[in-house]
């Protein structure tokens, strides 16, 4: 049975006459990883500050690991890990009086700090004045203090900025690890490329609003967007060109969008005579696609 950890009935909040979240009824679960998506401005923060109980909601009720986070909020956060969008930490302190100062907070033996400096790649650095760490380091001083505590729900806020591509698969290996485990797991992100393959869900939000809510499949069923299918046809291959819709690259390729119930019949099609094609490749629609397609319905 799913445990839901995290859950927002019909949530509004507003800021004088903005509504900044609407009416939204969203549920997180056990070892699940959620990417909520969505440009600056539609609500994403908000909802996260709901939910670490630092904002009350105008209507509706939030939970959090059972209760109310506005109520119970530290004992209920020290279940919790989180990293803002921006992390900000004192120049003059060195990365281990840093954590030493959140694992206090948190009731986090000393003991484990070594373990958590190396989780994201700072062993060596733990000694230094934050002042003397790049961008990259001082995010990934963050995630250390938000893993602290081995926390059963992590809310992580456009957690890849600053690092570079090694780094981010390093993060990506760490966040499934955590889900594993079974804790939840919030990626708030406009990176929706690297997401792809890392999310079990995508929560796509716009003004405030769930517009959005299912795993990429799912999704793409909705969206019912075309696949781009490409082939590299041997000597004498004229087949597909009889269908319609098939364009020539400059590189002698083929290239055709199917509407996805067509997809698996022409690729039968195209199989049939192994000798016919030298290369074939299949491109579904991507997250950045299915995003500006809920866009663009929502705002239709």
């Amino acid at each position: 049975m799913t445990t839901t950890t995290v859950a927002l009935h019909g949530v509004t909040k507003r800021y004088g006459p903005i509504a900044a979240v609407r009416e939204l009824d969203l549920a997180l679960h056990a070892g699940e990883v959620i990417a909520l998506v969505g440009h600056n401005g539609a609500g994403k923060t908000t909802q996260i500050k709901m939910m670490l109980g630092l904002a009350r909601p105008t209507e509706g009720r939030v939970e959090l690991l059972g209760g109310d986070p506005a109520v119970h909020g530290l004992a209920l956060r020290r279940e919790v890990g989180y990293l803002p969008e921006s992390v900000s930490f004192h120049l003059a302190l060195t990365g281990r009086e840093t954590l030493g100062f959140y694992a206090r907070l948190k009731g986090v033996p000393l003991s484990e700090l070594d373990q958590a400096f190396a989780a994201v790649g700072l062993t060596g650095a733990e000694g230094r004045a934050i002042g003397t760490y790049s961008k990259g380091m001082r995010q990934r001083l963050g995630l250390a203090q938000a893993l602290l505590g081995r926390p059963r729900v992590l809310i992580l806020d456009e957690p890849t900025s600053g690092l570079d591509p090694a780094l981010r698969r390093e993060f990506y290996a760490i966040v499934a690890a955590r889900a594993a485990e079974g804790a939840t797991v919030l990626l708030a992100s406009h990176a929706l490329t690297e997401l792809e393959g890392r999310a079990d869900r995508v929560v796509i939000v716009n003004r405030g609003a769930k517009i959005a809510d299912g795993t990429l499949a799912d999704l793409r069923a909705i969206a019912r967007l075309p696949v781009q299918i490409r082939i590299r046809p041997a000597a004498g291959f004229a087949g597909p060109m009889s269908s319609s819709g098939w364009q020539r690259l400059p590189d002698g390729s083929l290239e055709a969008e199917v509407e996805p119930a067509g997809k698996l019949p022409l690729l039968a099609q195209l199989l049939a005579d192994p000798g016919a094609v030298t290369d074939l490749t299949v491109t579904e629609p991507t997250l950045d696609d299915l995003y500006a397609h809920f866009l663009q319905r929502e705002a239709a």
